[in-house]
């Protein structure tokens, strides 16, 4: 996955009719700056107003996934941001003077194909990953939906759907890497069943479905005089039941070209939680209302982490204790003392930052031409931060030793790498007895989580 965030470099032009609406749009997707996200812009209206692609802004769900800001709604968006979010793209504009980004052929395959011929600029900013820290799953017992995301350095997706349909069956489709998608998800195009359209189109949608850019399942007899009803209400001359019970249509792209579809439909519903995410995401019989429900819970998810447990780190303002006081508490000195500031020291909690520098001793022979920080040297540093606290229990620090004695629940999230800097938070879990001290840490990077751990450490007087 790219590390720096991406634009495009020129406009580029779509064209063509809505899939429910039925309106005839031209969709021109504009080169953004560093951090705008994906944002509709409708502008054939008043004021051209802005419609940001986030979860919260979802106002209907009827066989797509339509959004509303500023009174401007943009109905089906999901195979837009599917194409977005599998060519890594990160900021872009999306100018529209209609209410429905044309269907096209009912895939994403055309808007990767123009995003690709004016080509991708990188950008110098780090892409804001949300990295899964630990299972977030989402259950839908009356759809029999279940779809949970896993800690995972990488982005992979695998979907089962299992409509009890002799034509489709059982069917599964996964995107092991995100260079994958342009050849093997892309092209995918949505589908209904034969007697979904009629009640399709009494809800008033469907206005611009045609055979050309949907799949029509046949999973039942259909007589003669039916077939005459369905040329009618889909104004073709005739229409036929294929063999594999595909009606009337070109042959399917893939033996699981709906599981595909549905994994990309569960791609660009996920791309309105707002940031790229980093996870392993398996989904059981996905669709948009489940896809929009878990998208909320994982947005919910990051805002209750990062507001609960993320320390809050300004350079500008003096720390508790700098480099100098920390090397006359801790029995540590070069090049052993791994904590560069305490930034907060209260009755139950310490908070610690490391900056880490190409010159620390370790880059010299830990992965060589790829330096990443030793796990067990930042489980030291985490320690040394929660040996400050504890010896801020005593009158006289100076006459105290802190002894390590066990670590658990360790687990390290992402690696820490020259020029990030570490702010470690411990927590104490009980209260300190018989110089016994037990404390949650962890560890953050640009307020990720890094690395999370139990430690259990002693105080002992020097004279003992």
């Amino acid at each position: 996955m790219n590390d720096k965030q991406h634009t495009i470099k020129a406009p580029v032009t779509v064209s063509g009719i809505g899939l429910h609406t039925g309106v005839v749009s031209n969709m021109t997707f504009m080169p953004a700056p560093i951090n705008h996200g994906y944002k509709f812009q409708r502008i054939d209206l008043p004021e051209q107003p802005i419609v940001e692609a986030d979860v919260d802004n979802v106002v209907d769900l009827s066989r797509g996934t339509t959004i509303e800001q500023n009174g401007a709604r943009v109905n089906t968006v999901e195979h837009v941001l599917a194409a977005l979010v599998g060519l890594e793209i990160d900021n872009v504009l999306i100018q529209i003077d209609g209410p429905e980004p044309p269907i096209m052929d009912g895939s994403s395959i055309l808007f990767v194909r123009p995003l690709l011929e004016v080509g991708l600029e990188e950008q110098n900013a780090l892409r804001n990953f949300f990295e899964v820290p630990e299972e977030i799953m989402f259950r839908d017992g009356s759809r029999e939906t279940e779809i949970a995301i896993l800690p995972l350095d990488d982005y992979r997706v695998t979907v089962m759907v299992d409509y009890h349909s002799p034509v489709l069956g059982s069917q599964h489709a996964s995107l092991t890497d995100l260079s994958q998608f342009k050849d093997e998800i892309a092209s995918c195009r949505t589908f209904c069943f034969l007697h979904e359209i009629e009640m399709l189109y009494k809800q008033n949608l469907i206005k611009g479905g045609d055979l050309s850019n949907a799949i029509v399942v046949v999973d039942r007899v259909v007589e003669d005089n039916e077939l005459d009803y369905l040329s009618d209400l889909l104004k073709k001359p005739k229409v036929a039941v294929k063999k594999e019970g595909i009606l009337n249509n070109v042959d399917l792209r893939y033996k699981n070209e709906p599981a595909r579809h549905k994994l990309l439909d569960l791609i660009g519903d996920l791309a309105l939680v707002g940031r790229p995410l980093k996870g392993q995401i398996l989904a059981a019989r996905p669709g948009h209302a489940s896809n929009v429900a878990f998208a909320k819970k994982i947005k919910k998810y990051i805002k209750e982490t990062s507001v609960k447990n993320v320390p809050v780190y300004d350079p500008k303002k003096t720390p508790v204790m700098d480099i100098n006081r920390i090397m006359q508490t801790l029995p540590h000195q070069y090049p052993f003392v791994l904590i560069d500031k305490i930034i907060h020291l209260d009755a139950t909690t310490v908070t610690g930052v490391k900056n880490v520098t190409m010159n620390e001793s370790f880059f010299q022979g830990h992965f060589p031409g790829n330096p990443v920080m030793p796990g067990v040297i930042l489980i030291e540093a985490m320690a040394q931060t929660g040996g400050i606290y504890v010896l801020s229990t005593v009158p006289d620090p100076e006459n105290y030793w802190t002894y390590f004695m066990g670590v658990d629940k360790c687990r390290f999230r992402r690696k820490v790498v020259p020029g990030d800097t570490i702010i470690f938070k411990c927590e104490l879990l009980a209260p300190i007895k018989r110089g016994i001290a037990r404390m949650q840490g962890q560890a953050y990077v640009a307020g990720q989580l890094v690395m999370e751990a139990e430690m259990l450490a002693s105080i002992v007087r020097k004279d003992a």
